[in-house]
């Protein structure tokens, strides 16, 4: 078994309270969610209202497309333009 975990940490210089930044982060998770067989959970910077920190998690049994799985969710929020992507990150453990 393969475990991915991938940290993304947004800026949202368009957001002026914490309800705006619920509902971009509400609308990142729910596209991603449809689009790729991930969980997802805030994670980090909850109390900003122009930061966030999303984590990501998926399980497989081959590390390679786990990882280009947690790749293309990068580039899946990138392309939304709803946040801009700060710093990134991901980790694959063998278990």
């Amino acid at each position: 078994m393969v475990v991915g975990v991938l940290k993304l940490a947004l800026i949202l210089p368009e957001n002026h309270s914490l309800k705006g930044k619920r509902g971009v982060l509400k609308s990142i998770q729910a596209r991603v969610a449809n689009q790729f067989n991930v969980s997802v959970a805030e994670c980090g910077d909850q109390d900003l209202w122009q930061s966030a920190v999303l984590g990501f998690g998926v399980v497989g049994s081959d590390a390679r497309v786990v990882e280009a799985t947690l790749q293309e969710v990068v580039e899946f929020v990138a392309r939304l333009n709803l946040a801009q992507l700060r710093d990134s990150g991901i980790e694959v453990f063998h278990c």
